[in-house]
């Protein structure tokens, strides 16, 4: 039987979610990510860790241009 993992410290969040204590903490505090507290520890639920990386922007491409990269190429 497969055991589902309900939460994660802050350290496995950051790993898992491939961002800093600073990040993770600021999107806590601005209310973008829920965080439980269990005695002295932070939590984050799995599902709400998920839904946060999901919901940050996209990464916006630049478009080059091809002309200017053929000349370098060729001149």
């Amino acid at each position: 039987m497969q055991s589902t993992i309900l939460v994660h410290t802050v350290p496995e969040a950051c790993a898992i979610a491939s961002a800093g204590r600073t990040v993770l903490y600021e999107a806590i505090r601005s209310g973008e990510l829920r965080a439980v507290k269990r005695g002295r520890r932070t939590l984050i639920l799995d599902y709400d860790l998920r839904c946060w990386v999901q919901s940050l922007p996209p990464f916006a491409v630049k478009p080059t241009n091809q002309s200017s990269n053929e000349e370098k190429a060729n001149g």
